[in-house]
């Protein structure tokens, strides 16, 4: 819900009441996919309700036929077999109901879950760089279970509530008289309205304390992420404190949400309690008059118990279904999060030929004040290697991001063998295109299931032969647990290199037309990078790539290299052409050489 509808205006509550109606709705496609089920439930909740009106009427029946001296033992009997079977029937219904809807009320669940799920993925890197993993986490896990709490709530309890007091309003206005009726209306309306008004007013304190508690969440699943940059600097203190601040504004929220739950109670309490004691003063006063007999007392008593009893939790069922609401809303403004990067509605198929890839005019800016590429041009022939080289910040790995369309250019366009990667579904796309990245996130789980996640149907040889290219089968096979050995979180237990073989493998398994290498060495020391260089080398071999490297020893034998300064190439030729120029790269490459010899010189 947007922020102006916490502040009080005139149309306050009606924005409160559409938006609720809207979260309510938003669930009615997930529900009617089963309608026959819902029908079903329905039918059987009026049932369960009928029985349970039909109870007292029995029972007033047989109070007044043991209360007759005259009266046949047969009638008492037959009623009392009548009774039990309506509480049998009353109960028997509900079960039965709450049967027949389960799987309507868990497939929602499942439903809904899974389209969040896929939206967040289909969302832009943007829109991932911004999160906050432990918030939106937090929020997908409440709305989860909020829909099955909404839609029983709402179905089961507070309708079937209301539906059975309308109807011991009515018997009471045709059995006894219009005074009962009216008292029972009056008593359930001043109920509803209490609840609902004071539920609206603190219905700000349950969305803060919310609120706080997914930021709170965030804060500490981010700084157990970052567990070894928080020991490295000695920062557990003021991680705690930063926890402990959040934990200290949810406190402040929740107590305001619980004290005014306290005065809600009280007055729901208070209203129940002068309906029931006008109920049955009104009774009393009609058996001692004898207008009323003991059995139509019984029956008041009885509906009094029916009545109000379901009454004292609808306050309670009221109040979950407002939290529901703000949890199921969250967990839809994310599912209704608008996609930066969408397919056109005419995407083509990519099915890669030449490989041919070509930058047109790019010019590209994360920001609109913040510019990162100029009027980029260069063609990758296919098959052929073309490097990026230049310091950082020069927009070197901005390329890779807009050739896999993690985002879309500002200006000019991207082409693969002639088609502008605008025009093609982004499925296609990427599955064309296989990265090693600088730094390698893993899965915190086996070496298999990272090495085969390139291509997850492969058959067990074919992974194996993929980590046997990469020269880490043998490492693999070392271990104790051999191939079912955990990484740990974001390959935490496994070493540097031993990480980017793993990267090497399972690019190799899926076998991409067009590779980017991103930085794929420079986080290595110089030995482990030697080693790899090779493989990577050997892995481009035959494919069109996109080298993106800093330390230019790892580019030598690219078929072109392109030079970057603040986002513009200022040169571009062969190795040995640019060191002839004594350009920026002549400079570059002389700077590297001197640290490479003489380490203590220059800046590690």
């Amino acid at each position: 819900m947007s922020p102006h509808s916490f502040h009080s205006s005139d149309n306050a509550p009606d924005k409160t009441v559409q938006a609720d109606l809207r979260s309510v709705g938003r669930l009615f496609p997930y529900l009617w996919e089963f309608r026959g089920r819902v029908m079903l439930s329905l039918a059987l909740l009026l049932g369960a309700k009928l029985a349970s009106v039909s109870v007292p009427l029995v029972l007033k029946k047989i109070i007044d036929a043991v209360d007759k001296s005259h009266a046949s033992l047969t009638v008492p009997v037959a009623l009392i077999v009548a009774y039990g079977l309506l509480r049998f029937s009353s109960t028997t219904f509900a079960d039965l109901r709450d049967v027949v809807f389960a799987k309507v009320t868990q497939r929602a669940m499942r439903r809904v879950s899974m389209a969040v799920f896929e939206h967040l993925h289909a969302l832009s890197l943007r829109f991932h760089l911004e999160r906050q993993t432990g918030g939106i986490t937090r929020d997908i896990e409440r709305g989860s279970k909020a829909i099955s709490s909404l839609v029983g709530y709402l179905l089961f309890r507070i309708a079937p509530t209301v539906l059975e007091i309308l109807m011991v309003a009515a018997v009471l206005f045709v059995k006894l008289d219009w005074v009962f009726g009216m008292i029972t209306l009056l008593t359930l309306a001043s109920y509803i309205f209490f609840t609902v008004s004071i539920t609206e007013w603190r219905t700000q304190y349950v969305r803060r304390a919310n609120t706080l508690d997914s930021e709170a969440y965030g804060r500490a699943i981010d700084s157990l992420l970052n567990y070894e940059t928080v020991k490295y600097f000695g920062n557990e203190r003021y991680e705690a404190k930063r926890y402990d601040g959040s934990l200290a504004e949810w406190e402040e929220a929740a107590l305001k949400s619980q004290r005014s739950l306290g005065f809600l109670n009280a007055a729901q309490a208070g209203t129940i309690a002068i309906g029931v004691t006008l109920m049955v003063m009104r009774a009393a006063k009609g058996v001692a008059s004898g207008n009323l007999t003991l059995g139509d007392l019984v029956m008041v008593n009885a509906y009094l118990l029916q009545m109000f009893q379901p009454l004292g939790f609808l306050g309670v069922m009221y109040r979950q279904i407002k939290e529901s609401i703000t949890d199921v809303e969250r967990m839809f403004t994310l599912l209704h999060r608008p996609r930066e990067i969408q397919d056109a509605t005419d995407a083509i198929e990519l099915k890669v030929g030449e490989g041919r890839v070509e930058f047109e005019h790019v010019s590209f800016s994360y920001n609109a004040d913040r510019p990162i590429l100029h009027d980029v041009s260069f063609t990758i022939q296919g098959g052929k290697t073309v490097a990026a080289v230049g310091a950082s910040g020069a927009g070197k790995s901005t390329l890779a991001r807009l050739l896999f369309r993690f985002y879309d250019v500002n200006e000019g366009c991207i082409r693969i063998d002639g088609k502008d990667i605008r025009s093609i579904t982004q499925d296609s796309l990427r599955s064309s295109i296989g990265v090693v990245p600088q730094d390698t996130v893993l899965f915190n789980d086996s070496i298999y299931y990272n090495i085969a996640y390139g291509r997850p149907y492969a058959t067990r040889e074919e992974v194996i032969n993929a980590a046997r290219a990469a020269h880490i089968l043998g490492f693999i096979e070392s271990l104790p647990k051999g191939w079912d050995t955990v990484v740990g979180e974001r390959g935490l237990k496994l070493s540097g290199g031993e990480k980017q073989r793993v990267a090497i493998a399972r690019t190799l398994l899926k076998n991409p037309s067009i590779l980017i290498l991103d930085e794929a060495t420079s986080a290595l020391d110089t030995k482990t990078e030697k080693a790899i260089q090779a493989e990577l080398i050997e892995i481009s071999r035959g494919r069109t790539s996109l080298v993106i490297a800093h330390r230019l020893s790892t580019v030598i034998d690219a078929d072109e290299i392109l030079v970057f300064e603040a986002g513009r190439i200022v040169e571009r030729g062969k190795h040995a052409e640019l060191l002839t120029r004594n350009g920026a790269y002549a400079l570059m490459w002389a700077m590297q050489q001197a640290e490479e010899e003489n380490p203590g010189l220059m800046p590690g």
